[in-house]
């Protein structure tokens, strides 16, 4: 059973999740939150699976909640669920570490299916979003091609030794593509760079 707090200041679409998302198999709300900082005392009482954060949120905004759960609660995977399309929110968001972001035009089976796949592991993006997620990739070609490496199983001390350059270098290398594609771990990394096709 996936559980999810859904975290949104007004009582009608807080309502109205909760019912939607409770009908779908294998989905609880177990809980509800108005404002940013109930949304972080919430979390941390009820450690569910997934926080559905709107980002407009009175006292500490959505991306600010997400950026907090993403420290004190790895467990708990964020997907932002907003109305704000513009595309410096959701980078701002994946920056934070959430792992989906939706708009609220999106239908109830989406949702549900976004809080599948983000438990999952993936990563969700609003199709009307993508094009502002993906575009061009954010690595170099140093970066791209050590990460290519990594993806066949090499460890940093082999990607050296192919590249003809020291540890630290390549290691240097690898974090930076860890940051730039805003991922917690190689691991996740490897995973975003490969959905959007940059290796």
């Amino acid at each position: 059973m996936i559980t999810v707090l859904v975290v949104d200041d007004h009582d009608v679409v807080r309502s109205g999740l909760t019912a939607l998302l409770s009908a779908e198999l294998g989905i609880q709300v177990v809980g509800q939150a108005a404002d940013g900082p109930a949304a972080l005392a919430e979390a941390e009482r009820l450690r569910p699976d997934v926080a559905l954060l709107d980002i407009d949120l009175p006292g500490v905004d959505g991306i600010a909640v997400a950026t907090r759960l993403a420290q004190t609660l790895p467990g708990c995977r964020t997907l932002m669920l907003t109305a704000l399309d513009r595309p410096g929110h959701l980078r701002r968001a994946l920056a934070a570490g959430a792992a989906g972001y939706l708009l609220k035009s999106a239908t109830p089976a989406q949702t549900a299916d976004a809080i599948r796949r983000i438990v999952a592991g993936g990563r969700v993006i609003d199709p009307r979003m993508h094009g502002e997620a993906d575009g061009p990739s954010p690595l170099t070609d140093k970066e791209t091609e050590a990460l290519r490496l990594a993806a066949g199983g090499a460890h940093a001390r082999e990607i050296a030794a192919d590249l003809f350059l020291s540890v630290g270098t390549v290691r240097n290398r690898l974090s930076s593509a860890v940051g730039k594609l805003h991922a917690r771990t190689l691991v996740d990394a490897l995973r975003i760079a490969g959905h959007n096709g940059w290796l």
